[in-house]
Parts: C-alpha cells; sequence; structure tokens
C-alpha cells in the first residue's frame, strides 16, 4: 500500500514503538534519515530507536550515539528508510527481511517489500521526505534533528551539486541550517577532507580508467588487492564514481569492486543519461544519475559486461 506523506505522518503518530533500519554499507542519507526520523519520534515521547548498523564507519557513527539497540524489541514497528529492496538490508538484518512495516524511500521502480510505503522518486534524498514528515506533524527541528536531515540531504545531492538538487532541497538545506545544524562543519567533513589512502587511490584510478565511446564513457575496475595494498576503508572508498565521471567529457562513468561471488558496480551520470536503466540491466537500480547493482562475474569479465550494456544503453 502507498502512502502519502501526511498518511505516514498519521500512521506514525498513531502508534508508539518503533525500531528504524539502515541499509547496508550505510551512507550519509540513510544515517541522517534514521537518526532524524528517530529523534523526530522521540519528540513526540514515542519510544523510537535506531537498530545498529555493523557496517557503520567511523564518518557517520557519531550521528546514531545514544540511539540504537542490537535487535528490536517486542512490540516495535520496524520502519526501513531509504532502503531500496530488501537485499539491500545488512547481512546482519537480513532476518527481518519480512518484518518490515513501513519503508519511507525515493529509490523507485523496485520490488516493494513491505506492506506499508512511502516512495518518492523525485526526491533528491531520503532525508527530504523525512523533513516533510516532521512538518506534517508540526515537529521543529533541534539542532541534533536539523544536523541528522543536513547530512542526508548534503549527501545524495554531493553537496548540491549533482542534477537532483532542486527548490526543495534548499528549502530543505535552509531550514537546517536555521535549526542550528553546522553546515560549514559537515561540508568540511563530507567533502573536503580526504585520507592520504584516498588520494593515492584516487592516483591509482587515474591511472587504470579505461575511457570509451570517444570518452564519453569510462569504466575503472578495482580489485581487492588494490584496496588492501593502498590500505582504504569504506569511508575511503565512498563516491569514487563520481571521481571518474568528474573527468573532462565523460557522461558516464562506473566503477567495479570485488566481491565474495561477484562485483559491485557504482554508476554516475550526467543529465539526459541514465545510469539506473544500465543497472537495471543486471537487477540493480536506482536513478538516473546515480545506481548501482551487480554482476556475478570476476572482474575482468564484470568489466566488459559493464562496458558492453553502458554501450548498448548509448546506442539504444
Amino acid at each position: 500500500m502507498f502512502l502519502t506523506r501526511a498518511e505516514v505522518a498519521d500512521y506514525l503518530d498513531r502508534n508508539d514503538h518503533y525500531c528504524i533500519l539502515t541499509h547496508r554499507r550505510p551512507d550519509g542519507d540513510t544515517v541522517g534519515s534514521a537518526v532524524g526520523l528517530c529523534l523526530g519520534l522521540r519528540a513526540m515521547d514515542k519510544d523510537a530507536v535506531v537498530l545498529h548498523n555493523p557496517e557503520i564507519t567511523p564518518k557517520y557513527a557519531p550521528l546514531m550515539e545514544g540511539l540504537t539497540v542490537k535487535e528490536p524489541r517486542e512490540g516495535d514497528l520496524i520502519v526501513a528508510v531509504d532502503v531500496a529492496e530488501d537485499h539491500m538490508l545488512p547481512k546482519a538484518h537480513s532476518y527481518l527481511r519480512n518484518s518490515v512495516d513501513l519503508r519511507i524511500d525515493h529509490h523507485g521502480g523496485n520490488r516493494e517489500f513491505t506492506p506499508k510505503s512511502l516512495v518518492d522518486p523525485q526526491s533528491a534524498s531520503c532525508a527530504e521526505i523525512i523533513w516533510d514528515i516532521l512538518g506534517e506533524l508540526d515537529i521543529q527541528m533541534d539542532e541534533k534533528m536539523a544536523e541528522a536531515i543536513y547530512v542526508g540531504t548534503a549527501t545524495d545531492t554531493g553537496c548540491f551539486r549533482y542534477a537532483n538538487t532542486d527548490v526543495h532541497t534548499f528549502d530543505c538545506a535552509a531550514d537546517c541550517a536555521a535549526a542550528g545544524a553546522d553546515v560549514f562543519g559537515w561540508n568540511q567533513l563530507l567533502f573536503e577532507t580526504h585520507s592520504l589512502a584516498q588520494l593515492r587511490l584516487q592516483g591509482w584510478m587515474a591511472e587504470n580508467v579505461k575511457l570509451f565511446s570517444e570518452g564519453r564513457l569510462a569504466v575503472c575496475a578495482l580489485p581487492k588487492s588494490v584496496e588492501e595494498k593502498i590500505g582504504v576503508n569504506e569511508d575511503d572508498l565512498g563516491n569514487l564514481s563520481s571521481f571518474i565521471r568528474s573527468i573532462e567529457g565523460v557522461c558516464m562513468a562506473g566503477l567495479l569492486r570485488e566481491a565474495e561471488d561477484g562485483c559491485k558496480i557504482s554508476l554516475r551520470a550526467i543529465p539526459g543519461w541514465d545510469a539506473a536503466a544500465v543497472c537495471a540491466m543486471f537487477g540493480g537500480g536506482g536513478h538516473a544519475g546515480a545506481a548501482g547493482g551487480f554482476i556475478r562475474e570476476p572482474l575482468a569479465q564484470a568489466e566488459k559486461s559493464l562496458m558492453d550494456a553502458m554501450l548498448k544503453w548509448e546506442n539504444g
């Protein structure tokens, strides 16, 4: 059942106990959305917690402080935020795939796995939807809520540089700033702070990226051995596909990372190009400008498969 923002607000108002889930390899949007919603519900005297995600990185962990539990409690309604499909839950939470009561998300075109959902593909971030819901509930954001919502919004818009950014996004960010969010501090941490390992990895990628279709397309296949040799962590690996896309003339760029049973895809594209359509060829999805998926092939074969898929989309 698809719900409106007002209907979700009413649903949240009518219940009292909540456990909120985030997705695997959590980014700023899923963390910010979970924290913002949790704090908003607590402001209404609801009993709300966030389920601890063992994959959270040091960059985002401080936002979760004091809000997490290791297991849902008896009687909790379970809400998933920014979780496109049930397989996007962390492995540690896979047992909850059939237990989620409500999904709030901005990824369209995916298989529904909850009895109730609010999905708005036009929203640049899930955090903006949470901000709307807080408004429907007449909740005045405090500083902690505002910082969480700002982190989610800024993360999924590339600090307001991506084509998904619109007036609603800026309104949300302005409200967060007015409520006391440390906009400068978070922007510096999220977008202007890089470890030496990350910079070394970017150098390796610049040397090994493959440009094709007259430079409009780019793919970089990253072996696990290179990650280990350079010593990068998950925070270092965030948004590397955007780094490739920033090469002059590139319209769509893909990053492949080795995993146990295949390769993870991260794709970025400029307006007019559809990363989600390419990832859909492998059972993935996302947005036109940013999408992901998985190829169950060794790295060399996955590289060829992704390049072929990108060319197939470009040539119609």
